[in-house]
């Protein structure tokens, strides 16, 4: 008989739709992968049972009042929702789900939110002293309302003990494949992620941006051409000194306006964007790491180990054997 996972997930309101349908679409095919061995049993919980009317406007159906969901729950799921006021979304904090999120943890062997759910998860005093992420549009409201969580709004998910918080919207999918893992290991995760499609299975250090999305237009259009050559001939000539020349600016100059127009140094934006390319060629090619470093212009292993080491949290060899996508 299967080892059941009970996942409990809470539907309120205004949920975000993807954020319900995207993790259980993903306990779903574990079970098909293994023909139910898996065991996940997905069930969603509301205030009242009955039908739930999210932010998509599709109504989802909740199972269970959270009255009836009792305390045999193996992973708790908690969503989130957000008021679109003036100055961008703010999450909304319900203090029904919090209650009932704070008296249900205790009996749950893990919890996780995704994306805005995390507020609900701090104010259920569930992420004091942790680390946290959430959606990036709302990081600044978790810091500000909750300054005993640790909030770092770069990484598509984190894991503190029991507890995992998600980024937002797709990473939902992220999350929910690493749980999968936890559960039945790095295989079946991957198999999983192939029956969704998904470019990656990405891992929890990564970013919830790519390189050129991490940054805001620059006001400066031969800035903004010039990241775009820079992405384009990363085996070039890239030092502060080549760049420079190229916008024919003193070196000093150049440095002071790009940090200006990018929020980040020449040499950490080559540097970025070269381990972005590293990974995508780790990920789908079986070229070995000299012809890399060679192709994304770091020159030797070495230099590609520190890169790695410094923006990613491991090495291309270990990178590689966890998130290799071609046949």
């Amino acid at each position: 008989m299967p080892i059941p996972h009970r996942v409990v997930i809470a539907v309120f309101p205004d949920v975000d739709l993807l954020d319900v349908t995207g993790p259980a679409e993903v306990f779903a095919l574990a079970n098909r992968e293994t023909g139910g061995r898996a065991g996940y049993e997905v069930r969603l919980a509301a205030p009242e049972a009955g039908p739930v009317v999210t932010s998509a406007g599709v109504r989802l159906l909740a199972d269970l009042a959270f009255a009836e969901v009792g305390a045999a729950v193996d992973t708790l799921l908690v969503p989130g929702a957000v008021d679109l006021q003036p100055d961008g979304p703010v999450a909304r904090v319900d203090n029904t789900v919090v209650e009932w999120v704070k008296a249900t943890a205790p009996h749950a062997r893990r919890i996780a939110s995704v994306c805005v759910g995390a507020h609900l998860l701090a104010a259920a005093g569930l992420l004091d002293g942790r680390r946290a992420t959430t959606h990036w549009s709302t990081a600044a409201q978790l810091a500000a309302e909750h300054p005993q969580v640790r909030v770092d709004a770069d990484p598509i998910f984190v894991r503190s003990g029991r507890v995992w918080t998600g980024a937002g919207i797709s990473t939902c999918m992220d999350l929910t494949l690493a749980l999968v893992a936890e559960d039945h290991g790095e295989e079946m995760a991957l198999a999983v992620a192939r029956q969704l499609v998904v470019y990656l299975k990405r891992q929890g250090g990564q970013s919830q941006f790519s390189v050129p999305l991490s940054r805001t237009p620059a006001a400066r259009r031969d800035i903004d051409e010039l990241c775009v050559f820079i992405t384009e001939h990363l085996d070039d000539d890239l030092s502060a000194t080549a760049l420079a020349g190229r916008m024919c600016l003193s070196e000093r100059h150049f440095a002071r306006i790009f940090r200006q127009e990018t929020g980040t140094s020449p040499a950490a934006y080559v540097e970025a964007a070269r381990v972005e390319s590293a990974r995508r060629l780790l990920e789908a090619t079986d070229q070995p790491l000299e012809q890399i470093a060679a192709t994304v212009g770091m020159g030797s292993v070495e230099t590609l180990h520190r890169a790695f080491r410094k923006q990613i949290s491991t090495t291309p060899a270990a990178y590689r054997r966890r998130f290799r996508t071609a046949v």
